[in-house]
């Protein structure tokens, strides 16, 4: 975990570098984060640009720790080139999932890499369900139940709009992750045919609240 690839330090880099230029700059931060109406309007730009600013260091802190402790699983795998792919469907897939859920609030704004980092964390768990995750960095769970656990609490928070936090995006980037890393590693359908069924449920579960108007 410690040998960290060059294409993840650019990744990081890339975050720290226009993170900084948001804290330091509120037009340029503005400008470039997600933001419904603005997108609508033809700044579609912004489904990109607002995966690589944060609200603080805090924030920006806590994605950067998860895509340092994941990214290797995938590189391992699928090699930096995947990676980066994976990376960026992510980004644009929670994004349009919270284009798509909040089309009709063109004031509804958000930043962070969320999206990117957890179609990151999803890609990891499905290639590696067994691996151990520290949930609070100190209760040992399977990788698995907390994907599971996560994505359930992510549409718990998109329905009762819980905290600040883009749940949105969180889903819509694990959906990324999880349909992309099908797409490079079909044979896992029939080597972790459970796993794949298990992780699949919640995105099954949201979108038929969606289709019913629950959500």
């Amino acid at each position: 975990m410690n040998n960290l690839h060059l294409v993840t330090i650019a990744v990081i880099a890339a975050n720290i570098i226009v993170s900084f230029k948001g804290f330091e700059d509120s037009h340029f931060f503005q400008r470039y984060k997600f933001g419904v109406g603005p997108i609508k309007a033809g700044q579609k730009e912004r489904l990109v640009t607002s995966g690589f600013l944060h609200v603080d260091i805090g924030h920006l802190l806590m994605n950067m720790l998860t895509l340092y402790f994941f990214a290797n699983v995938i590189i391992s795998y699928f090699g930096p080139i995947k990676f980066i792919l994976l990376y960026f469907i992510s980004l644009i897939a929670g994004s349009l999932l919270s284009l798509f859920f909040h089309k009709d609030e063109p004031y509804y704004s958000a930043v962070g890499a969320s999206g990117a980092v957890t179609g990151i964390l999803y890609g990891a768990i499905l290639l590696q369900p067994n691996m151990m995750l520290g949930l609070m960095f100190i209760i040992p769970i399977p990788a698995y139940v907390f994907g599971i656990g996560y994505l359930l609490y992510s549409i718990y928070g998109m329905k009762n709009r819980v905290g600040n936090i883009g749940h949105t995006a969180h889903f819509g980037g694990a959906i990324g992750g999880y349909v992309t890393t099908l797409i490079f590693a079909p044979n896992l359908i029939f080597t972790e045919t459970l796993m794949v069924v298990l992780l699949a449920i919640p995105i099954i579960i949201l979108f038929i609240m969606e289709k019913r108007g629950k959500i």
